[in-house]
Protein backbone atom coordinates (compact mmCIF):
# COMPACT_ATOMS: atom_id res chain seq x y z
CA UNK A 1 0.00 0.00 0.00
CA UNK A 2 1.45 3.32 -1.05
CA UNK A 3 2.64 5.86 1.51
CA UNK A 4 -0.24 8.20 0.63
CA UNK A 5 -2.42 5.91 2.79
CA UNK A 6 -1.21 7.33 6.08
CA UNK A 7 -4.04 9.77 6.86
CA UNK A 8 -7.53 8.48 6.40
CA UNK A 9 -10.43 6.45 7.81
CA UNK A 10 -10.50 8.34 11.13
CA UNK A 11 -14.03 9.43 10.27
CA UNK A 12 -15.15 6.36 8.31
CA UNK A 13 -18.86 5.77 8.76
CA UNK A 14 -20.33 2.52 10.02
CA UNK A 15 -22.13 0.67 7.23
CA UNK A 16 -25.87 1.07 7.47
CA UNK A 17 -26.18 -2.66 6.93
CA UNK A 18 -23.79 -3.60 9.69
CA UNK A 19 -24.94 -5.62 12.65
CA UNK A 20 -24.21 -4.82 16.28
CA UNK A 21 -20.89 -5.50 17.95
CA UNK A 22 -19.00 -8.68 17.10
CA UNK A 23 -15.58 -9.74 18.38
CA UNK A 24 -12.78 -11.10 16.22
CA UNK A 25 -13.39 -14.69 17.28
CA UNK A 26 -16.53 -15.04 15.15
CA UNK A 27 -16.86 -18.70 14.12
CA UNK A 28 -15.85 -19.50 10.58
CA UNK A 29 -17.20 -22.23 8.33
CA UNK A 30 -17.63 -23.49 4.83
CA UNK A 31 -20.46 -22.61 2.48
CA UNK A 32 -21.24 -25.20 -0.15
CA UNK A 33 -23.84 -25.63 -2.88
CA UNK A 34 -24.84 -28.31 -5.33
CA UNK A 35 -22.83 -28.38 -8.55
CA UNK A 36 -20.16 -26.00 -7.17
CA UNK A 37 -22.58 -23.07 -7.31
CA UNK A 38 -21.17 -21.48 -4.16
CA UNK A 39 -17.59 -20.76 -3.18
CA UNK A 40 -15.64 -23.41 -1.30
CA UNK A 41 -13.82 -22.52 1.89
CA UNK A 42 -10.36 -21.05 1.29
CA UNK A 43 -7.76 -22.76 3.46
CA UNK A 44 -6.13 -20.14 5.67
CA UNK A 45 -3.40 -22.71 6.29
CA UNK A 46 -2.58 -22.64 2.58
CA UNK A 47 -2.74 -18.84 2.47
CA UNK A 48 -0.27 -18.67 5.36
CA UNK A 49 1.99 -21.17 3.60
CA UNK A 50 2.26 -18.70 0.71
CA UNK A 51 3.13 -15.96 3.21
CA UNK A 52 5.85 -18.17 4.66
CA UNK A 53 7.34 -18.50 1.19
CA UNK A 54 7.22 -14.74 0.63
CA UNK A 55 8.91 -14.20 3.99
CA UNK A 56 11.63 -16.70 3.04
CA UNK A 57 12.16 -14.90 -0.25
CA UNK A 58 12.54 -11.56 1.53
CA UNK A 59 14.89 -13.03 4.12
CA UNK A 60 17.11 -14.40 1.37
CA UNK A 61 17.14 -11.08 -0.50
CA UNK A 62 18.19 -8.26 1.85
CA UNK A 63 14.94 -8.38 3.83
CA UNK A 64 12.54 -7.03 1.20
CA UNK A 65 10.62 -7.76 -2.01
CA UNK A 66 10.69 -4.26 -3.47
CA UNK A 67 10.48 -3.22 -7.12
CA UNK A 68 13.79 -3.58 -8.93
CA UNK A 69 15.20 -5.89 -6.24
CA UNK A 70 15.91 -9.62 -6.45
CA UNK A 71 13.25 -10.36 -3.84
CA UNK A 72 10.50 -9.00 -6.04
CA UNK A 73 11.49 -11.08 -9.07
CA UNK A 74 11.70 -14.17 -6.85
CA UNK A 75 8.17 -13.42 -5.60
CA UNK A 76 6.97 -13.14 -9.20
CA UNK A 77 8.59 -16.47 -10.07
CA UNK A 78 6.95 -18.18 -7.08
CA UNK A 79 3.44 -16.95 -7.94
CA UNK A 80 3.77 -17.69 -11.65
CA UNK A 81 5.05 -21.23 -11.05
CA UNK A 82 2.05 -22.03 -8.84
CA UNK A 83 -0.39 -20.71 -11.45
CA UNK A 84 1.32 -22.46 -14.36
CA UNK A 85 1.17 -25.78 -12.53
CA UNK A 86 -2.55 -25.29 -11.82
CA UNK A 87 -3.44 -24.79 -15.50
CA UNK A 88 -3.75 -21.02 -15.75
CA UNK A 89 -2.65 -19.15 -18.85
CA UNK A 90 -0.08 -16.74 -17.42
CA UNK A 91 1.51 -13.63 -18.89
CA UNK A 92 4.52 -11.82 -17.47
CA UNK A 93 4.00 -8.17 -18.40
CA UNK A 94 7.10 -5.98 -18.13
CA UNK A 95 7.44 -2.24 -17.67
CA UNK A 96 10.15 0.19 -16.58
CA UNK A 97 10.05 2.38 -13.47
CA UNK A 98 12.87 4.23 -11.69
CA UNK A 99 15.35 2.73 -14.11
CA UNK A 100 14.44 -0.88 -13.26
CA UNK A 101 12.32 -3.52 -14.98
CA UNK A 102 9.01 -4.19 -13.28
CA UNK A 103 6.70 -7.18 -13.64
CA UNK A 104 2.97 -7.81 -13.54
CA UNK A 105 1.75 -11.41 -13.40
CA UNK A 106 -1.56 -11.85 -15.27
CA UNK A 107 -3.33 -15.21 -14.97
CA UNK A 108 -6.40 -16.22 -16.99
CA UNK A 109 -8.50 -19.25 -16.12
CA UNK A 110 -9.43 -20.96 -19.40
CA UNK A 111 -13.12 -20.78 -20.29
CA UNK A 112 -15.93 -18.41 -19.52
CA UNK A 113 -17.20 -15.53 -21.60
CA UNK A 114 -14.16 -13.39 -22.43
CA UNK A 115 -16.48 -10.48 -23.24
CA UNK A 116 -17.45 -10.46 -19.55
CA UNK A 117 -14.43 -10.61 -17.24
CA UNK A 118 -14.28 -10.66 -13.46
CA UNK A 119 -10.80 -9.66 -12.32
CA UNK A 120 -9.08 -9.72 -8.92
CA UNK A 121 -5.72 -8.14 -8.15
CA UNK A 122 -3.21 -7.36 -5.43
CA UNK A 123 0.20 -5.71 -5.42
CA UNK A 124 3.09 -8.10 -4.89
CA UNK A 125 5.87 -5.64 -4.12
CA UNK A 126 6.98 -4.46 -0.68
CA UNK A 127 8.71 -1.28 0.39
CA UNK A 128 12.51 -1.47 0.69
CA UNK A 129 12.28 -1.25 4.50
CA UNK A 130 10.78 -4.69 5.05
CA UNK A 131 9.36 -7.94 3.67
CA UNK A 132 5.82 -6.61 3.23
CA UNK A 133 3.91 -9.62 4.55
CA UNK A 134 0.72 -7.80 5.49
CA UNK A 135 1.38 -5.03 2.94
CA UNK A 136 0.80 -6.76 0.67
CA UNK A 137 1.70 -10.39 0.93
CA UNK A 138 -1.70 -10.89 2.58
CA UNK A 139 -3.74 -9.79 -0.45
CA UNK A 140 -1.35 -11.51 -2.87
CA UNK A 141 -1.47 -14.83 -0.99
CA UNK A 142 -5.25 -14.75 -0.60
CA UNK A 143 -5.97 -14.26 -4.29
CA UNK A 144 -3.29 -16.83 -5.18
CA UNK A 145 -4.99 -19.46 -3.01
CA UNK A 146 -8.39 -18.42 -4.39
CA UNK A 147 -7.08 -18.90 -7.93
CA UNK A 148 -5.62 -22.29 -7.04
CA UNK A 149 -8.97 -23.26 -5.51
CA UNK A 150 -10.72 -22.30 -8.74
CA UNK A 151 -8.45 -24.81 -10.47
CA UNK A 152 -8.62 -27.61 -7.89
CA UNK A 153 -12.44 -27.40 -7.69
CA UNK A 154 -12.84 -27.51 -11.47
CA UNK A 155 -14.96 -24.39 -11.36
CA UNK A 156 -16.49 -23.47 -14.73
CA UNK A 157 -17.93 -19.96 -14.40
CA UNK A 158 -20.15 -18.19 -16.87
CA UNK A 159 -17.83 -15.19 -16.93
CA UNK A 160 -14.11 -15.27 -17.59
CA UNK A 161 -11.82 -15.11 -14.56
CA UNK A 162 -8.56 -13.15 -14.49
CA UNK A 163 -6.16 -12.64 -11.58
CA UNK A 164 -3.27 -10.15 -11.38
CA UNK A 165 -0.28 -9.44 -9.17
CA UNK A 166 1.00 -5.89 -9.64
CA UNK A 167 4.52 -4.51 -9.52
CA UNK A 168 5.68 -1.12 -8.21
CA UNK A 169 2.49 -0.22 -6.37
CA UNK A 170 4.60 1.27 -3.62
CA UNK A 171 5.98 3.75 -6.15
CA UNK A 172 2.50 4.95 -7.10
CA UNK A 173 0.44 2.15 -8.72
CA UNK A 174 2.91 1.93 -11.61
CA UNK A 175 2.25 -1.68 -12.65
CA UNK A 176 -1.54 -1.56 -12.54
CA UNK A 177 -1.59 1.78 -14.36
CA UNK A 178 0.64 0.32 -17.06
CA UNK A 179 -1.72 -2.63 -17.46
CA UNK A 180 -4.88 -0.52 -17.75
CA UNK A 181 -3.24 1.90 -20.16
CA UNK A 182 -2.16 -1.02 -22.34
CA UNK A 183 -5.77 -2.16 -22.80
CA UNK A 184 -7.78 -1.09 -25.82
CA UNK A 185 -11.07 0.67 -25.24
CA UNK A 186 -12.86 -2.53 -26.26
CA UNK A 187 -10.91 -4.66 -23.79
CA UNK A 188 -11.51 -2.23 -20.94
CA UNK A 189 -15.23 -2.53 -21.64
CA UNK A 190 -15.02 -6.31 -21.28
CA UNK A 191 -14.01 -6.09 -17.59
CA UNK A 192 -17.28 -6.25 -15.64
CA UNK A 193 -15.55 -5.70 -12.32
CA UNK A 194 -12.11 -5.34 -10.76
CA UNK A 195 -11.64 -6.39 -7.11
CA UNK A 196 -8.62 -5.06 -5.19
CA UNK A 197 -7.09 -6.56 -2.04
CA UNK A 198 -4.39 -4.47 -0.37
CA UNK A 199 -3.72 -5.46 3.28
CA UNK A 200 -6.30 -7.96 4.59
CA UNK A 201 -4.52 -9.50 7.59
CA UNK A 202 -3.67 -6.51 9.80
CA UNK A 203 -2.71 -7.57 13.34
CA UNK A 204 -5.24 -5.20 15.00
CA UNK A 205 -7.76 -5.51 12.19
CA UNK A 206 -10.88 -3.77 11.01
CA UNK A 207 -13.27 -4.88 8.28
CA UNK A 208 -13.49 -2.21 5.59
CA UNK A 209 -15.38 -2.52 2.29
CA UNK A 210 -14.93 -0.31 -0.78
CA UNK A 211 -18.17 1.48 -1.67
CA UNK A 212 -17.58 2.43 -5.32
CA UNK A 213 -19.84 -0.06 -7.10
CA UNK A 214 -23.15 -0.92 -5.43
CA UNK A 215 -23.36 -4.48 -6.78
CA UNK A 216 -19.85 -5.46 -5.74
CA UNK A 217 -20.18 -3.69 -2.40
CA UNK A 218 -23.41 -5.58 -1.65
CA UNK A 219 -21.78 -8.95 -2.35
CA UNK A 220 -19.08 -8.25 0.26
CA UNK A 221 -21.42 -6.69 2.82
CA UNK A 222 -23.97 -9.49 2.51
CA UNK A 223 -21.27 -12.05 3.21
CA UNK A 224 -19.96 -10.25 6.29
CA UNK A 225 -23.50 -9.57 7.55
CA UNK A 226 -24.30 -13.28 7.31
CA UNK A 227 -21.19 -13.95 9.40
CA UNK A 228 -22.28 -11.41 12.00
CA UNK A 229 -19.31 -9.16 11.25
CA UNK A 230 -19.81 -5.40 11.12
CA UNK A 231 -18.16 -3.46 8.30
CA UNK A 232 -17.24 0.15 7.67
CA UNK A 233 -16.86 2.04 4.42
CA UNK A 234 -13.30 1.98 3.07
CA UNK A 235 -12.08 5.37 1.97
CA UNK A 236 -9.52 3.50 -0.13
CA UNK A 237 -12.25 3.85 -2.72
CA UNK A 238 -10.92 7.37 -3.29
CA UNK A 239 -8.07 5.87 -5.30
CA UNK A 240 -4.90 5.19 -3.31
CA UNK A 241 -4.23 1.62 -4.40
CA UNK A 242 -4.29 -0.46 -7.58
CA UNK A 243 -8.01 -0.05 -8.15
CA UNK A 244 -7.44 3.64 -8.97
CA UNK A 245 -6.48 3.22 -12.66
CA UNK A 246 -9.43 0.85 -13.18
CA UNK A 247 -11.78 3.35 -11.59
CA UNK A 248 -10.33 6.14 -13.75
CA UNK A 249 -11.03 3.99 -16.82
CA UNK A 250 -14.70 3.59 -15.86
CA UNK A 251 -14.40 -0.04 -14.76
CA UNK A 252 -16.56 -1.04 -11.74
CA UNK A 253 -14.38 -1.65 -8.69
CA UNK A 254 -14.61 -3.08 -5.18
CA UNK A 255 -12.37 -4.51 -2.52
CA UNK A 256 -11.49 -5.18 1.11
CA UNK A 257 -9.01 -3.69 3.57
CA UNK A 258 -8.12 -4.42 7.22
CA UNK A 259 -6.36 -1.15 8.16
CA UNK A 260 -2.91 0.46 8.08
CA UNK A 261 -1.08 2.82 10.44
CA UNK A 262 -3.88 5.03 11.70
CA UNK A 263 -5.50 4.41 15.07
CA UNK A 264 -8.37 2.08 15.94
CA UNK A 265 -11.09 3.96 17.81
CA UNK A 266 -12.92 2.79 20.91
CA UNK A 267 -16.07 2.23 18.83
CA UNK A 268 -14.15 0.16 16.31
CA UNK A 269 -12.60 -1.97 19.05
CA UNK A 270 -16.09 -2.56 20.45
CA UNK A 271 -17.21 -3.89 17.05
CA UNK A 272 -14.16 -5.90 16.07
CA UNK A 273 -12.14 -6.56 19.18
CA UNK A 274 -8.46 -5.75 19.29
CA UNK A 275 -6.97 -2.69 20.96
CA UNK A 276 -8.30 0.85 20.76
CA UNK A 277 -5.73 3.62 20.65
CA UNK A 278 -3.37 1.38 18.70
CA UNK A 279 -2.70 1.29 14.95
CA UNK A 280 -4.44 -1.31 12.83
CA UNK A 281 -0.94 -2.21 11.65
CA UNK A 282 1.85 -0.69 13.71
CA UNK A 283 4.40 -2.34 11.36
CA UNK A 284 3.06 -0.62 8.26
CA UNK A 285 5.97 0.03 5.85
CA UNK A 286 8.46 -1.16 8.48
CA UNK A 287 10.95 -3.99 8.92
CA UNK A 288 8.59 -5.69 11.42
CA UNK A 289 5.98 -6.38 8.70
CA UNK A 290 6.93 -10.06 8.84
CA UNK A 291 5.01 -13.32 8.87
CA UNK A 292 4.27 -12.72 12.57
CA UNK A 293 2.49 -9.45 11.66
CA UNK A 294 -0.75 -11.19 10.64
CA UNK A 295 -4.11 -11.75 12.34
CA UNK A 296 -5.21 -15.23 11.29
CA UNK A 297 -8.92 -14.61 11.86
CA UNK A 298 -8.99 -11.51 9.65
CA UNK A 299 -6.94 -13.27 6.99
CA UNK A 300 -9.31 -16.25 7.05
CA UNK A 301 -12.50 -14.17 6.94
CA UNK A 302 -11.25 -11.91 4.16
CA UNK A 303 -9.95 -14.82 2.08
CA UNK A 304 -13.36 -16.51 2.26
CA UNK A 305 -15.09 -13.23 1.41
CA UNK A 306 -12.85 -12.90 -1.66
CA UNK A 307 -13.79 -16.37 -2.88
CA UNK A 308 -17.47 -15.72 -2.29
CA UNK A 309 -17.27 -12.56 -4.39
CA UNK A 310 -15.42 -14.34 -7.20
CA UNK A 311 -17.96 -17.15 -7.34
CA UNK A 312 -20.98 -14.88 -6.93
CA UNK A 313 -19.96 -12.32 -9.54
CA UNK A 314 -18.74 -14.80 -12.14
CA UNK A 315 -21.75 -17.13 -12.03
CA UNK A 316 -21.76 -20.71 -13.20
CA UNK A 317 -22.00 -22.35 -16.58
CA UNK A 318 -24.04 -25.24 -15.16
CA UNK A 319 -27.82 -25.20 -15.63
CA UNK A 320 -29.18 -27.15 -12.68
CA UNK A 321 -32.01 -29.59 -13.35
CA UNK A 322 -35.33 -29.41 -11.52
CA UNK A 323 -34.84 -30.51 -7.94
CA UNK A 324 -31.37 -29.02 -7.62
CA UNK A 325 -30.44 -27.95 -4.11
CA UNK A 326 -28.35 -24.99 -2.97
CA UNK A 327 -26.99 -25.24 0.56
CA UNK A 328 -25.09 -23.05 3.01
CA UNK A 329 -23.36 -24.91 5.84
CA UNK A 330 -21.62 -21.92 7.40
CA UNK A 331 -22.46 -21.59 11.11
CA UNK A 332 -24.00 -18.22 12.03
CA UNK A 333 -24.34 -17.32 15.71
CA UNK A 334 -27.79 -16.12 16.79
CA UNK A 335 -27.49 -13.40 19.43
CA UNK A 336 -29.58 -13.85 22.56
CA UNK A 337 -32.54 -11.44 22.51
CA UNK A 338 -30.71 -9.47 19.83
CA UNK A 339 -30.87 -8.22 16.26
CA UNK A 340 -31.59 -10.58 13.39
CA UNK A 341 -28.78 -12.45 11.63
CA UNK A 342 -28.79 -13.67 8.06
CA UNK A 343 -27.26 -16.55 6.11
CA UNK A 344 -27.12 -16.16 2.29
CA UNK A 345 -27.44 -18.62 -0.56
CA UNK A 346 -26.71 -17.40 -4.08
CA UNK A 347 -28.78 -19.20 -6.72
CA UNK A 348 -27.56 -19.17 -10.32
CA UNK A 349 -28.39 -21.09 -13.47
CA UNK A 350 -32.09 -21.65 -12.69
CA UNK A 351 -34.43 -20.50 -15.47
CA UNK A 352 -37.44 -18.34 -14.64
CA UNK A 353 -39.16 -17.99 -11.29
CA UNK A 354 -38.97 -20.05 -8.13
CA UNK A 355 -41.54 -22.86 -7.77
CA UNK A 356 -44.90 -22.77 -6.01
CA UNK A 357 -43.49 -25.28 -3.54
CA UNK A 358 -39.96 -24.03 -2.83
CA UNK A 359 -38.50 -26.33 -0.18
CA UNK A 360 -36.62 -24.52 2.59
CA UNK A 361 -34.80 -27.02 4.80
CA UNK A 362 -33.62 -25.48 8.07
CA UNK A 363 -31.24 -26.85 10.69
CA UNK A 364 -30.98 -24.43 13.63
CA UNK A 365 -29.50 -25.47 16.95
CA UNK A 366 -31.12 -23.53 19.83
CA UNK A 367 -31.90 -24.24 23.48
CA UNK A 368 -35.46 -22.79 23.30
CA UNK A 369 -36.87 -22.61 19.79
CA UNK A 370 -39.92 -20.68 20.90
CA UNK A 371 -37.68 -17.59 21.07
CA UNK A 372 -37.04 -17.67 17.33
CA UNK A 373 -38.60 -15.78 14.45
CA UNK A 374 -37.52 -17.18 11.06
CA UNK A 375 -38.01 -15.56 7.65
CA UNK A 376 -36.97 -16.37 4.10
CA UNK A 377 -35.83 -13.24 2.25
CA UNK A 378 -36.04 -13.33 -1.56
CA UNK A 379 -33.50 -11.61 -3.86
CA UNK A 380 -35.84 -8.61 -4.24
CA UNK A 381 -36.09 -8.33 -0.41
CA UNK A 382 -39.60 -9.78 -0.23
CA UNK A 383 -40.02 -11.61 3.08
CA UNK A 384 -41.76 -14.94 3.75
CA UNK A 385 -42.48 -15.81 7.38
CA UNK A 386 -41.46 -19.39 8.12
CA UNK A 387 -41.85 -19.39 11.90
CA UNK A 388 -43.14 -17.00 14.54
CA UNK A 389 -42.07 -16.91 18.18
CA UNK A 390 -44.08 -18.73 20.83
CA UNK A 391 -43.57 -18.63 24.59
CA UNK A 392 -45.10 -22.11 24.91
CA UNK A 393 -42.76 -23.81 22.41
CA UNK A 394 -40.04 -24.97 24.81
CA UNK A 395 -38.37 -27.68 22.73
CA UNK A 396 -34.80 -27.50 21.44
CA UNK A 397 -33.76 -26.81 17.84
CA UNK A 398 -35.59 -26.13 14.59
CA UNK A 399 -34.88 -28.97 12.18
CA UNK A 400 -37.58 -29.07 9.55
CA UNK A 401 -38.48 -28.26 5.95
CA UNK A 402 -40.86 -25.44 5.14
CA UNK A 403 -42.70 -25.07 1.82
CA UNK A 404 -43.04 -21.59 0.34
CA UNK A 405 -45.02 -20.41 -2.66
CA UNK A 406 -42.30 -18.25 -4.21
CA UNK A 407 -43.62 -18.37 -7.76
CA UNK A 408 -43.60 -14.57 -8.08
CA UNK A 409 -39.87 -14.43 -7.32
CA UNK A 410 -37.02 -14.69 -9.83
CA UNK A 411 -35.11 -17.83 -8.88
CA UNK A 412 -31.61 -16.51 -9.49
CA UNK A 413 -30.09 -14.16 -6.95
CA UNK A 414 -29.13 -14.09 -3.29
CA UNK A 415 -31.72 -15.60 -0.94
CA UNK A 416 -31.30 -15.21 2.82
CA UNK A 417 -32.45 -17.05 5.90
CA UNK A 418 -33.13 -14.40 8.54
CA UNK A 419 -33.32 -15.50 12.17
CA UNK A 420 -33.95 -13.42 15.29
CA UNK A 421 -34.02 -14.43 18.95
CA UNK A 422 -36.68 -12.22 20.58
CA UNK A 423 -36.42 -13.34 24.22
CA UNK A 424 -33.66 -13.62 26.79
CA UNK A 425 -31.61 -16.48 28.25
CA UNK A 426 -31.32 -19.04 25.43
CA UNK A 427 -28.72 -19.29 22.69
CA UNK A 428 -28.08 -21.02 19.39
CA UNK A 429 -26.83 -20.81 15.82
CA UNK A 430 -27.80 -21.52 12.23
CA UNK A 431 -26.11 -24.85 11.48
CA UNK A 432 -27.16 -25.09 7.83
CA UNK A 433 -30.03 -24.46 5.47
CA UNK A 434 -30.95 -25.51 1.93
CA UNK A 435 -33.18 -24.41 -0.93
CA UNK A 436 -34.52 -27.04 -3.34
CA UNK A 437 -36.03 -25.85 -6.63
Amino acid sequence: MSSALQARLLTAALSAAALAAVALAVPTGQATAAQTLAAPDISVTNVKAHLTQLQSIATANSGNRAHGRAGYKASVDYVKAKLDAAGFTTTLQTFTSSGSTGYNVIADWPGGDTDNVIMAGAHLDSVTAGPGINDNGSGSAAILETALTVASSGYQPTKHLRFAWWGAEELGMIGSTYYVNSLSTANKAKIDGYLNFDMIGSPNPGYFVYDDDATIEAVFKDWFTAKGIATEIETEGDGRSDHAPFDDAGIPIGGLFSGADYIKTTAQAAKWGGTSGKAFDACYHASCDTSSNINDTALDNNSDAIANAIWTLSGTATTPPTGTSFENTTDVTIGDNSTAVESPITVTGVTGNAPTALAVAVDIKHTWRGDLVIDLVAPDSSTYRLKSSSSSDSADNVITTYTVNASTETANGTWKLRVQDVAAQDTGYIDSWKLTF
